[in-house]
């Protein structure tokens, strides 16, 4: 694990030109458009990577946490700020994703957020690799 405890939080491609547009409204009270909530270990440098560079193609701004953000028993305040200031959430469910403790506080506080009054979209894909039954 990782010793570093900072987030490196990605926005949207800087090489977007002024004449384009996010797919949302950029002068709007949210920090990011998306949150990605998902299980590294089963979907990092495949599936999410993906998902998060075509998400950031379109020029819209993504969160995804950082490799080197350090584990610990509660969520890091840089994740529960993210997820407060996101529009939509999307929670990439894999074979391991329940077995994560921090996945599942993470969860935790996205349906929480999804019922107040700065309400949160929430998008499930559920993963799986080729071949794995």
């Amino acid at each position: 694990m990782a010793s570093s405890s900072s987030t490196h939080m990605i926005p949207s491609s800087s090489s977007s030109s002024s004449s384009s547009s996010s797919t949302f409204d950029s002068h709007s009270r949210w920090s990011w458009d998306v949150f990605l909530s998902f299980r590294g270990k089963d979907t990092r440098g495949s599936f999410t990577d993906h998902l998060y560079w075509a998400l950031n193609h379109c020029n819209i701004k993504t969160f995804r946490e950082d490799e080197g953000l350090q584990k610990g028993e509660e969520i890091a305040p840089e994740l529960i700020q993210a997820i407060e200031e996101s529009r939509i959430a999307v929670i990439v469910f894999s074979k391991n994703y329940a077995h994560s403790k921090w996945c599942l506080k993470e969860l935790v506080k996205i349906i929480a957020k999804g019922k107040g009054s700065k309400r949160l979209s929430q998008f499930s894909i559920m993963w799986k690799p080729k071949g794995d039954l």
